[in-house]
């Protein structure tokens, strides 16, 4: 290959240079002088609106009245319990350990609490289903013994109030029921 003279390498670089500079400037100016996106514009719906969904949940405030009224009603029968409050989606609101109630009595209120608000059903009418469906137990975090009772809201689960601890699921859930009473004075 034969070699370019001097003036013509300085040349050459020089023209390439202001080339790729020209080009450099020009995208930069160009980008510079490009409006800006605009912003997302809000979305704004009524609760018409039929993408939208409106729940109901209790407050803490109530399901600490509940969970207190059911605790009541158990220590009014020296009964040793614990009670949990779950909202419509399992989570707990609200747990009283009373005293001198067993270790496995938290735990079981939660689970009872969410089973009946999962199903909105007392979880002694869904122990009866276990014959048709024993595949029920093998949900996590379900507890298919009596002791759970539902919130509703025209029929709709809001919440789960679980009671453990006491001798038999009759009386847990006698208590439980208290708690939900408590909710309509």
């Amino acid at each position: 290959m034969k070699k370019m003279p001097l003036r013509t390498r300085v040349l050459t670089g020089a023209v390439a240079a202001a080339a790729l500079g020209a080009g450099t400037f020009g995208a930069m100016s160009a980008s510079a002088s490009a409006p800006a996106a605009a912003p997302a514009a809000a979305v704004t719906a009524d609760m018409a609106d039929r993408n939208l969904q409106q729940t109901t949940h209790l407050t803490v405030a109530a399901a600490t009245k509940a969970a207190r009224a059911a605790l009541d009603a158990a220590e009014k029968e020296n009964q040793r319990v614990a009670v949990a409050v779950v909202d419509r989606n399992g989570n707990t609101v609200v747990t009283l350990r009373g005293d001198g109630s067993g270790p496995q009595a938290y735990e079981s209120a939660e689970k009872k609490a969410y089973t009946a608000v999962s199903w909105n059903a007392p979880t002694s009418v869904l122990a009866g289903r276990l014959a048709q469906a024993p595949n029920l137990k093998d949900i996590p975090g379900t507890l298919f013994l009596a002791g759970g009772a539902p919130v509703q809201v025209k029929d709709a689960p809001v919440a789960g109030i679980g009671v453990a601890g006491a001798p038999s699921g009759d009386l847990d859930e006698k208590f439980a029921r208290a708690g939900v009473a408590a909710l309509a004075k």
